[in-house]
């Protein structure tokens, strides 16, 4: 995908004191990128927005 796309999504506390969040993806976006779940991503704020960019797995998919 080389072009740049805006989601709006809601992050969901998983209630379990773990300051950790759960962002649900709109299925046409997964689809677009090619995700799976357990794909890992890194997170950084630009320009006040949070950015997710997939982190390249240690091994190839089967």
């Amino acid at each position: 995908m080389n072009r740049t796309q805006r989601w709006t999504v809601k992050c969901q506390d998983p209630a379990d004191g773990s300051g950790d969040v759960i962002v649900d993806l709109p299925p046409d976006l997964v689809a677009d990128l090619g995700l799976n779940i357990g794909d890992v991503f890194t997170v950084e704020v630009i320009d006040g927005a949070i950015v997710l960019k997939p982190t390249p797995s240690e091994s190839p998919p089967p």
